[in-house]
């Protein structure tokens, strides 16, 4: 039973490798083409930018304050690919004289990681080019990847799951079907969600081999680090959404009343909110791994840590 069970583990890690070879694709080949992001498009689309709920805002400022989102939504991939790839480089250790299928999968995921911090640097210059001056980008990338690498590997490799989880679910659910984006801004995401699909399958190949090690009071330990990242995470999107709000107000064109300037503080920090936690954690596919590895009275912590995230998002 044992050797049947590495066999299939084994299988899932080649089955990513095949699917990173047949879909491999290039920035500028097969991205960028050597377009321009066009500004007359939204470029997130209703259901991550929730900007369809402002009602106070014509089509134009709507649209403009798709198009802040949209560059912070790019940054903040590009963050959280950079803590991504160090951890997976990490991990990566314990193949290196064993399973070198598992070591090849890994060593594609960090590679791909790469390349999408890459991609994501790029659109933010470009997009920078177009975009009046005053945009800011808060987080500092390395020093949110040292805070979050400090945490327990069960907890990151949650936390990672988590993440390429709800991207691919925000392709599938929001920025296929969207017909009035711009088209630039949809393909980076077509092309980022096609390599993403395979780096959920190791996540959580990763993530159960690392719960395997754990005593009881070590997982006990590790969910607390997870609920921290997620406080972490909350705090990173407090301060973006305070600054983007910011910027749209200075850059809209007409004056606010202040129930409307507040109306876009609330509306934006709960479309991050949504965005990178609360579209997550609700995943089905993310509650049953984490459902495998923890008991009730964790899963409960878990909850209650996320209630005031999950409230506001539903208020707002």
């Amino acid at each position: 039973m044992l050797q049947q069970n590495t066999v299939t583990t084994t299988q899932r890690y080649a089955r990513t490798i095949d699917a990173s070879k047949r879909i491999r694709w290039d920035i500028d080949r097969d991205v960028i083409r050597g377009r321009r992001f066009d500004f007359d498009k939204r470029f997130l689309p209703d259901g991550l930018s929730r900007v369809d709920r402002l009602g106070f805002l014509d089509a134009a400022g709507r649209r403009l304050l798709t198009q802040i989102q949209g560059r912070s939504y790019a940054n903040i991939f590009a963050l959280v690919e950079r803590f991504i790839a160090a951890k997976v480089l990490e991990v990566s250790r314990d193949h290196w004289l064993g399973d070198q299928v598992a070591l090849e999968a890994l060593v594609r995921l960090t590679d791909e990681e790469l390349k999408h911090q890459e991609l994501f640097r790029r659109i933010d210059a470009k997009i920078g080019e177009e975009m009046p001056a005053g945009y800011r980008f808060v987080p500092a990338p390395n020093a949110v990847a040292q805070a979050v690498l400090s945490k327990s590997t069960w907890a990151v490799l949650g936390l990672t799951l988590d993440i390429e989880i709800f991207t691919q679910a925000h392709y599938r659910e929001s920025i296929d079907s969207a017909t009035d984006i711009c088209p630039l801004w949809k393909d980076v995401f077509l092309f980022h969600w096609k390599e993403e699909s395979q780096h959920a399958v190791l996540d959580e190949l990763e993530w159960v081999r690392e719960d395997a090690k754990l005593t009881a009071p070590q997982r006990d330990a590790a969910v607390d680090d997870l609920i921290a990242l997620v406080g972490a995470v909350d705090g990173i999107l407090q301060a973006q959404a305070g600054a983007d709000a910011t910027y749209f107000k200075a850059i809209a064109g007409r004056a606010l009343t202040a129930a409307e300037a507040g109306a876009i503080d609330d509306g934006v920090l709960a479309a991050y909110r949504w965005q990178y936690i609360v579209s997550g954690v609700s995943q089905p596919r993310f509650r049953e791994v984490l459902g495998r590895l923890i008991d009730g009275a964790q899963g409960a912590r878990i909850e209650q840590a996320l209630a005031p995230i999950v409230h506001h998002v539903a208020t707002h």
